[in-house]
């Protein structure tokens, strides 16, 4: 009977190892213990805080990245605790030390040996600690500070937070980029002995506006680091991409070009991103390279047809003649196409064209606010006032056509 009851209680251990895919750690002690490594960091020159992590488990950005602005940054891993943040910013802005804000939180935490915690300050002064029972744990568990960062882990091989160090030291490019790459590092060269599910990296500055904080989170994947750094470089890449066309309005060609090259390449299977990379290249003369990627949209996604009346003025070009269909075209899709060329600054080809349709009985409310604004591009004021007019007879809470009426009456 003995026997039988040992059998059972390794069978149901063996069931219990399978069915929740947890590490051993986690059975024993009945802790929510995750093999994760970090990075955090502080670049004094963009007034930017960051954190860039990754473990075995789902959504890892959830629980173990904290970080207020002029304030500071806490990485919380392992068995996570958010007092360990919430207390710390507190802390900080009461004056304490970053050593302080941590401590003084460890010392009331009866779980602290199952903890690993980093934190950085508003100057980037830094303090970390590596609970006492993680050495119990198969792999490496530890923490490397440097100057303005630190990088810890557990479960780790045993290379990962030496060259997580160095590779940040000498990494370029901004913080989001320089974390990513010590987090990459440390992936290559093992990461963690259990495997890899999730990452995420957040930067945030004190100077930032929304759009130029990053919080990309990769929560279930095989690969998330990789799939992390498609994140990053699309986040990048928009960025270039406006840059280019900003340039090429300040009349700067081969910046535009330039900044154009390197935001392709950075977008690759964003498919969302490629009308407006078409858009670029129509600007630079290079409608070939226009069809590319409006071709490379259709083949990635069907739904991407939804685009093509916004490209109404290449339906000539032998690559596309047979897809770009004005002959289906409903009022939606006409206006697609005067808006784009509004956006080309092809006003008097958009004005030309509404003219035809507006002959051919196509008419709308925001077709006529479209020719309407081009004549007030093109310096035409009354009869910018005649179609704005028209626009608000159509539609009285076009509220595109109020305001331009009200720019020019003024």
């Amino acid at each position: 009977m003995k026997k039988i009851k040992q059998t059972l209680s390794s069978v149901f251990l063996i069931s219990t190892l399978f069915v929740y895919g947890q590490n051993l750690p986690s059975l024993l002690t009945d802790k929510n213990i995750n093999s994760t490594f970090s990075i955090l960091a502080y670049d004094e020159n963009a007034k930017e805080w960051g954190i860039a992590v990754a473990t075995d488990n789902i959504y890892v950005g959830n629980s173990t990245i904290y970080i207020e602005p002029e304030v500071g940054a806490f990485s919380v891993i392992a068995e996570t605790e958010p007092k360990y943040a919430i207390q710390g910013f507190e802390k900080l802005k009461a004056g304490k030390s970053i050593e302080q804000a941590i401590t003084e939180t460890k010392k009331a935490d009866i779980q602290a040996n199952y903890r690993q915690v980093s934190g950085i300050d508003a100057k980037g002064n830094v303090y970390a600690f590596t609970g006492k029972s993680l050495k119990f744990w198969n792999g490496k568990a530890s923490q490397i500070l440097g100057e303005n960062y630190v990088v810890m882990g557990n479960q780790l091989a045993e290379d990962v937070l030496t060259t997580m160090s160095n590779t940040f030291k000498n990494a370029t490019g901004t913080l989001a980029e320089r974390l990513l790459q010590s987090l990459t590092a440390g992936q290559n060269v093992g990461g963690q002995i259990s495997g890899k599910q999730s990452a995420a990296i957040v930067v945030k500055g004190s100077n930032n506006e929304w759009y130029n904080q990053i919080d990309l989170r990769v929560d279930n994947s095989k690969n998330p680091i990789k799939e992390l750094q498609t994140l990053l470089n699309y986040h990048y890449g928009r960025i270039r991409l406006n840059q280019a066309l900003y340039a090429h309005r300040s009349g700067n060609l081969k910046r535009a070009k330039q900044k154009l090259t390197e935001a392709e390449s950075m977008l690759e299977g964003w498919t969302g991103m490629y009308a407006r990379i078409a858009l670029a290249n129509v600007a630079m003369d290079a409608n070939d390279r226009a069809v590319y990627w409006i071709k490379k949209g259709l083949a990635e996604n069907p739904k991407w047809e939804l685009n093509l009346p916004a490209f109404y003025f290449l339906k000539d070009h032998p690559e596309v003649k047979d897809i770009i269909r004005p002959q289906n075209f409903n009022v939606k899709d006409w206006e697609s196409a005067l808006g784009m060329l509004s956006n080309l600054g092809r006003e008097q080809d958009l004005i030309k064209l509404a003219k035809e349709l507006i002959q051919k009985g196509t008419v709308s409310s925001y077709l006529h606010f479209l020719i309407g604004r081009s004549y007030f591009y093109e310096k035409e004021s009354e009869k910018a006032i005649e179609h704005l007019s028209k626009a608000l007879n159509l539609d009285n809470e076009n509220i595109e056509a109020q305001k331009f009426l009200e720019k020019i009456k003024k």
